[in-house]
């Protein structure tokens, strides 16, 4: 949904429960410093298995009724929220029906982001709860989805920004979004090319760790004369992707991944790399399509 005079909103999935605020507080605070509107989305999906109306048995219509009343409620606590927080802010809400993570995806259409919450459970239990909307949003929504973690954690200063860079034009995506949100912030860019040796045959390391230093120069060099006034620091880091970028950014600002990289397959729409950060990582996650740099 873009407004009358072109702005792009950033839309923030919004959690029932009250004490889930951290997505709404990160992307009200976005919103704020991009000069942009903030839409407000609360989806109403089926009813879980657990759900028992009060009555008893009531008609499907009187359900229906019960829901979007208590959808409308958690809307109101949550604009009175951001405006509290934001009292400048444009904000708006979007009550709909279907699925969270389709009712979001469908809203980034003309969306800048869509931020929605995560909180870390056990790995099955993640699954069926706040990953099962940020997996599919990543997957297929045409502009950066920013995945906050609950609770809050603690940053480091100078403030910085993690990318994780593999030479992919996903990558390249990535790389722009750190460096306009690190200009914005005043933070520091730390762009991570992780390289992981090759479990079977033989291979040249020396050969292929200057080849990723080459192509992480390129990639970065180009961003950092754009933008002088962000201070860079790039390097070549061997080890597995997911556990060497969620390490380094364990106290930043945001991690930053594109949404498949050079290492997934073809018939795979979310990289291994970018779902293992989403699942491990303690600092918001922002993945950025390839699209959204073209």
């Amino acid at each position: 949904m873009t407004h009358t005079d072109g702005r792009r909103p950033i839309v923030v999935g919004v959690d029932p429960d009250p004490q889930k605020r951290m997505a709404l507080a990160w992307a009200a605070d976005e919103a704020d410093r991009h000069g942009l509107p903030l839409l407000l989305v609360h989806a109403q999906g089926v009813p879980t298995p657990g759900y028992r109306p009060q009555g008893g048995h009531p008609s499907w219509e009187s359900w229906k009724d019960e829901l979007h009343a208590a959808g409308d409620a958690t809307l109101k606590e949550a604009v009175a929220f951001v405006e509290a927080r934001n009292p400048r802010l444009e904000a708006s809400a979007l009550l709909a029906e279907g699925q969270p993570a389709y009712v979001l995806a469908e809203q980034a259409r003309g969306a800048a982001q869509v931020v929605v919450g995560s909180w870390h459970l056990s790995a099955a239990r993640e699954r069926f709860g706040s990953a099962a909307v940020a997996l599919p949003l990543v997957a297929h929504a045409d502009c950066p989805v920013v995945v906050v973690p609950e609770p809050e954690h603690t940053t480091q200063e100078p403030p910085y920004y993690v990318v994780g860079v593999d030479g992919s034009p996903h990558s390249a995506a990535a790389v722009d979004f750190a460096f306009e949100e690190a200009s914005l912030r005043g933070a520091v860019v730390r762009a991570l090319y992780v390289w992981r040796p090759p479990l079977l045959g033989a291979y040249d390391e020396y050969a292929a760790l200057q080849e990723c230093r080459r192509m992480l120069s390129e990639i970065v060099a180009g961003r950092g004369a754009a933008r002088p006034e962000v201070e860079l620091h790039h390097e070549v880091v061997k080890g597995h992707p997911v556990q060497v970028l969620t390490e380094a950014a364990e106290h930043a600002l945001g991690l930053v991944v594109g949404t498949r990289g050079l290492g997934g397959f073809s018939g795979m729409v979310l990289g291994s790399v970018s779902q293992g950060v989403l699942f491990h990582a303690r600092c918001p996650v922002v993945a950025v399509p390839h699209r959204h740099a073209e």
